[in-house]
């Protein structure tokens, strides 16, 4: 998928990563629809980056399709790290 659909693709699965992430954190009440896209995306970047050098792991996106479960999985595991440094930096503890 490439062009527009995919930039909608990745969009849409940034948001329910970031709310899944969100609701692992225990912080849906607190973010909005916006927060969830973008913790969703910056999740993604830093899972897949971080997984990328490990082998049969790595090198997933969640912009194409058939959706690579393994690019999923990175991005939730990567938006779950990023809201706990969050918390961890506003309310001095992880949850």
């Amino acid at each position: 998928m490439s062009g527009i659909l995919g930039f909608i693709w990745f969009i849409v699965m940034g948001g329910i990563i970031g709310w899944v992430a969100s609701m692992v954190m225990n912080r849906d009440a607190v973010m909005g629809k916006f927060w969830n896209v973008v913790v969703g995306i910056i999740g993604s970047f830093l899972g897949n980056s971080v997984f990328a050098f490990l082998p049969g792991i790595g090198n997933g996106t969640i912009g194409g399709w058939p959706p690579d479960v393994m690019g999923i999985v990175s991005a939730l595991i990567g938006a779950v790290v990023l809201l706990a440094g969050l918390n961890l930096m506003q309310r001095g503890k992880v949850r």
